[in-house]
């Protein structure tokens, strides 16, 4: 079973930016006053897929904690440092009135760039196709969470075992793939998963759930009432799932005329991830300000903020890529997700571009190779 990550306070602080080994030569970071002035838009818009949380801080790490809270329109703005331009990073979740990202970004075309994991691109991509420019994480925090005390689970094959029923959200994906790779019975998978953790309590941990494993561990052993005690849990990733939770993307179509902003904005977003990372108290502050402006949003604690960033670096869900670099697309791993949910889409009708490849898909043509992270000690 899955243990609870316990990681010295220190870690986060332990990260630094590093030189990457190989990679070539390295795009030049934006510098000084106005550099993104009348290159990117004047507001360069971020929707993501859910509320201000500590996997999704990067957005909100570019504005800082000083921002504007604006509840009714569920946003956070203001300007990017000293460039010439601001960001809105916009919630996902009920903001997005049950569209996806991706169907937003072609309803809104104010969106600049958008939060879409790969197999939502590969979902999307005959009727919305996206690009992904930059990967914020590494690794999938996608956990099926248990109780102990009452099922005894060391690897997936044991999830299939307990026969216990799995909440989760409708539509992901990965519940296929588990279903289809044997890791958990199709009987078992109950889409009636409402976010909070009412069943689980209510059930006494007779049933299992979907979670993060940068989120429900802890806030169940910390800030759930009548629960407050550990829970186990499996990474959707360790059943050998491959899709980038969250790749920052653009249509595909304004790939070109958006190439001069993403040039010099990619990196900064790859320093973003970085110095959230490194420094992540004064976002972590900001994601707080944005939980209390913006109601019946998930409980967003200071305590588990923090936690979350060290569970993130300890399980490398913040991490590097391929040759240390921050941010980067492992081209073949993509393609191995592109294989994986093809079939899982088209059994259930959805329509899937023939000979889709990875570099329909993604690119790394914008991201800084030197910028990484490194771990002392």
């Amino acid at each position: 079973m899955k243990k609870r990550v316990l990681v010295a306070a220190a870690l986060a602080g332990s990260v630094l930016l590093t030189a990457a080994c190989g990679g070539g030569a390295s795009t030049p970071a934006p510098t000084g006053k106005g550099a993104l002035a009348g290159v990117c838009p004047s507001t360069v818009v971020i929707q993501t897929d859910w509320f201000a949380t500590p996997e999704r801080a990067a957005a909100y790490q570019l504005v800082g904690p000083n921002g504007t809270v604006d509840a009714k329109k569920g946003a956070y703005s203001g300007p990017l440092g000293d460039t010439g331009v601001n960001v809105e990073v916009r919630l996902g979740g009920p903001f997005l009135g049950g569209q996806p990202v991706a169907a937003q970004m072609y309803q809104d075309n104010s969106i600049t760039l958008g939060l879409v994991p790969t197999d939502e691109q590969v979902r999307a991509r005959a009727k919305f196709p996206l690009t992904g420019v930059f990967a914020s994480l590494q690794k999938n925090p996608q956990i099926v969470m248990w109780d102990p005390a009452t099922y005894t689970v060391n690897s997936w094959k044991d999830v299939a075992a307990t026969n216990a029923p799995i909440l989760y959200s409708e539509g992901k994906i990965y519940m296929d793939y588990l279903i289809a790779n044997g890791d958990v019975k199709k009987e078992q998978a109950d889409a009636s998963y409402d976010g909070t953790p009412s069943r689980f309590v209510a059930e006494h941990g007779r049933v299992m759930q979907q979670g993060y494993v940068s989120n429900e561990p802890y806030r169940w052993e910390h800030d759930v009432k009548g629960w407050l005690k550990p829970t186990g849990h499996l990474l959707v990733g360790d059943a050998g799932y491959e899709a980038y939770p969250h790749a920052w993307s653009v249509r595909s179509g304004e790939l070109d005329k958006l190439r001069p902003c993403l040039q010099k904005l990619v990196p900064m977003l790859q320093q973003a991830q970085i110095d959230y990372a490194t420094n992540p108290e004064p976002t972590n502050q900001a994601l707080l300000k944005i939980a209390q402006g913006i109601p019946d949003g998930p409980p967003i604690t200071a305590g588990g903020n923090t936690d979350s960033v060290k569970v993130q670096l300890a399980e490398k869900i913040i991490a590097n890529g391929p040759g240390n670099t921050l941010g980067n697309f492992d081209l073949d791993r993509v393609t191995r997700a592109i294989a994986q949910v093809t079939p899982l889409l088209r059994a259930k009708g959805r329509e899937v571009p023939d000979n889709l490849t990875a570099k329909d898909l993604v690119t790394n043509e914008f991201i800084d190779p030197a910028k990484g992270l490194k771990q002392q000690g």
